[in-house]
C-alpha cells in the first residue's frame, strides 16, 4: 500500500475557516481498501487520528493536532435506475457534495435540489445530517457503509440505526467510532422538486408552500440564496472563509419558547419542544451582521457564519463565539451549541 503522506501540514490550509495549527503527519486514501488498511493500522498503533473530509464543518485549535490526520480521497458513482424504484446512487465518501447534487439535477433525479451549494464531502452528510431549505439528507438516504473502529469491521447502517435527527445522528453521538465509506441514496425520477417546503425558497420560486418547481429552478434559487448569504464558497469573498453557520438552530422546552419576545421564530417539534432561529436570538442580543473587533468577525452577509477576514487565529473566532454564546444566554437565558468539530479547542 502506497499512501500520499506530508511530514506537519498545516491544517490551516486543509479548513474552510483557513485557521488550524500542525498535524504530526497527514495520508491521503484514495480507496477503500487503503482507507479501512490505513485506520486499522493506526488504531493498532494506538496513533491519535483525525479523519478528514472537505473541512467545511471543522475548526481546529492553534496548537493543530498531535497525531495522523486520514483525508479521505475515495471516489466513485455507482448508479442503479429503473422506473418503479428511482434512481439508487451508492457514492464514494469523498466526492464532492455539490458535484453530487449537479449530477442528480442534470440527471433528472428528485430529492437533492434543495441542498446544492453546501460545501463538503458525501462521507459528511450522514454525520451532520445535513440539511437546508427545509430538506435533509436523511430523507433520502437508505444505507451508510461504515468502518466501525470500536469492533474493527465494516457494517453497513440503515437510517434507524443511524438515529437522525436535527443536525444530529448516531455519527455525531459516538465521534470517531465510524468512517464514512460510502452512502447510498434512493431519489426519484422526474423533472420536478420535492415539495418545497420552505417559505423563503418558495417565495423565490413564485410558488406556494407545499408545491414543487423544475429542480433546475430550484437548484438556481438555493445557489442564488446561499451566495447572497456568503454560504457558497468563493476563495475570492471573505464572507466564505467559515463553516457556514456556526450555531445551531436551539430546541427548547415550550416554557422558554413562550418567555420569548413576540416576534421570535417558533417551530414546533413533534417531540412537543420549539426549535427558534439561532440568527434572530444572535441579532436580538445585540450582534448585527459585520460585529467583531479583529480578523475574526460575522459575516457582513448572515449573522451565523463566523468569517476569518484574512489573518484569524483559531483562538479569534473562539474569542467571538464565546461572546456571541454569552450575550445570547444573558438575553434570551438559551445556550447556543456550536455546528462544527471542534478538534484541539473547546468554547
Amino acid at each position: 500500500m502506497s499512501l500520499a503522506q506530508q511530514t506537519r501540514p498545516l491544517l490551516a490550509d486543509h479548513t474552510t475557516l483557513r485557521v488550524g495549527g500542525p498535524a504530526r503527519s497527514l495520508v491521503v486514501a484514495r480507496t477503500e481498501a487503503e482507507l479501512i488498511a490505513v485506520v486499522g493500522d493506526l488504531d493498532a498503533a494506538g496513533e491519535p487520528l483525525l479523519i478528514l473530509g472537505g473541512g467545511s464543518n471543522l475548526l481546529v485549535g492553534d496548537a493543530g493536532f498531535d497525531g495522523t490526520v486520514v483525508k479521505i480521497g475515495v471516489l466513485g458513482v455507482h448508479e442503479d435506475v429503473e422506473s418503479c424504484s428511482g434512481a439508487v446512487l451508492r457514492v464514494a465518501a469523498g466526492e464532492p457534495w455539490d458535484d453530487l447534487v449537479a449530477h442528480s439535477v442534470e440527471r433528472e433525479y428528485s430529492g437533492l435540489e434543495a441542498l446544492s451549494g453546501i460545501p463538503g464531502l458525501v462521507g459528511a452528510s450522514p454525520i451532520q445530517n445535513v440539511g437546508a431549505y427545509g430538506a435533509e439528507v436523511s430523507q433520502v438516504i437508505t444505507t451508510v457503509r461504515t468502518y466501525d473502529r470500536a469492533e474493527r469491521a465494516v457494517k453497513t447502517l440503515f437510517p434507524l440505526d443511524c438515529q437522525f435527527g436535527y443536525r444530529n445522528s448516531r455519527f455525531k453521538a459516538e465521534p470517531g467510532r465510524y468512517v464514512v465509506l460510502s452512502v447510498t441514496f434512493q431519489l426519484k425520477l422526474g423533472s420536478l422538486s420535492a415539495a418545497v417546503r420552505y417559505p423563503e425558497l418558495a417565495r423565490v420560486l413564485g410558488i406556494a408552500v407545499g408545491a414543487r418547481a423544475p429542480i433546475t429552478a430550484v437548484r438556481d434559487a438555493v445557489l442564488e440564496l446561499r451566495t447572497a448569504k456568503g454560504m457558497v464558497l468563493d476563495e475570492a469573498d471573505r464572507d466564505t472563509w467559515s463553516a457556514g453557520s456556526f450555531f445551531t438552530n436551539p430546541i427548547v422546552d415550550p416554557e422558554i419558547a413562550a418567555a420569548l419576545p413576540p416576534g421570535a421564530p417558533r417551530f414546533d417539534q413533534r417531540d412537543g419542544r420549539v426549535k427558534t432561529s439561532a440568527a434572530w436570538l444572535i441579532e436580538q442580543a445585540g450582534f448585527a451582521k459585520g460585529y467583531g473587533p479583529g480578523p475574526a468577525r460575522l459575516s457582513d452577509k448572515h449573522t451565523l457564519a463566523l468569517t476569518n477576514r484574512g489573518s484569524a487565529t483559531a483562538d479569534d473566532l473562539l474569542e467571538l463565539a464565546r461572546a456571541i454564546r454569552a450575550g445570547v444566554h444573558t438575553t434570551f437565558g438559551i445556550t447556543l451549541t456550536a455546528e462544527p468539530a471542534l478538534v484541539g479547542c473547546a468554547l
